[in-house]
């Protein structure tokens, strides 16, 4: 037995509570992928929050902290102002509410692509001060240097190819990569590349279908799908658009629930109480003991 924190939902804190801690690990995730196949497709989700990652842990390979916290969570504009501090916090509140997935933390950007030396040091502070078991970097043959680099000091890395939204500015916004031929084989050879540099995992986002099988089907690692083939080795997508809390989502996206359509209408009928006085009620307020 060991301890993680869970929140006791009856005051909304955080408390150590003794839970069977066979936490899934970086080499477990890799070796799921066999001879170039991998029976059950690897789950993942995003995760940024301690609650959201109890909900999410039980049912998933990995959780992965990612930048899109700058959209989801502080309506920015695209990842690119996301900060080291911010996905630190964030990944350290859901270490604290996992105990079963791997947890990986994106690297923001800005934060590794200068030196294999900034990307040591960035990605140290997230280890050290989170508890994930890996990181998450952008990029394809222009990163292998990094992912070999921290790799060999035991940082695990994931990487990331195909549509970057790091690099949204220079790809000219966020279509499906890989409709010309260059492109096609460049998105190849950069999952080929980071899987010699040593990343465990790669996850191919908005490519053409063939694309994505073709990768797949080329690299021993297991390859993430995200708006790419169910033939990859695992899938993930970002919560919040999987639940239904935008109204405008991704055409890769499947959305499972309507949960911004169950928020309104549970704040409007607390709203219709507040109005009313029906809220709070005898059961929800203290009277003087006879």
């Amino acid at each position: 037995m060991s301890t993680t924190f869970q929140l006791d939902t009856a005051t909304s804190r955080a408390n150590p509570t003794p839970q069977p801690m066979k936490r899934l690990t970086v080499p477990a995730i890799k070796r799921r992928k066999f001879e170039g196949k991998t029976e059950e497709p690897l789950v993942m989700l995003t995760a940024y929050t301690a609650r959201q990652a109890q909900l999410l842990d039980p049912h998933c390979d990995m959780l992965l902290v990612g930048d899109s916290l700058g959209q989801v969570i502080y309506g920015l504009p695209s990842t690119l102002p996301v900060t080291l501090e911010m996905m630190i916090a964030h990944g350290a509140a859901v270490v604290r509410g996992s105990y079963h997935a791997v947890v990986i933390v994106d690297m923001p950007f800005g934060s590794y692509e200068a030196s294999p030396q900034q990307a040591f040091e960035a990605a140290s502070r997230v280890m050290a001060e989170t508890g994930a078991a890996a990181v998450k970097l952008e990029g394809g043959q222009a990163m292998a240097g990094t992912i070999a680099f921290l790799s060999q000091r035991g940082i695990p890395v994931m990487a990331h190819v195909g549509l970057t939204p790091q690099a949204v500015n220079a790809l000219g916004g966020y279509a499906a990569r890989g409709r010309s031929q260059e492109e096609h084989e460049k998105i190849i050879s950069d999952g080929k590349a980071v899987a010699d540099a040593g990343a465990f995992a790669v996850v191919v986002e908005g490519v053409i279908e063939p694309i994505a099988v073709s990768l797949t089907q080329s690299i021993e690692i297991p390859v993430i799908g995200i708006g790419a083939s169910a033939q990859c080795d695992g899938q993930v997508l970002v919560t919040e658009d999987m639940l239904g809390m935008f109204e405008r989502v991704p055409r890769f996206v499947k959305r499972y629930g309507d949960m911004a359509g169950f928020i309104g209408e549970t704040a409007a009928k607390y709203a219709e109480d507040v109005r009313s006085r029906a809220f709070p009620g005898p059961e929800q307020t203290y009277q003087p003991k006879p």
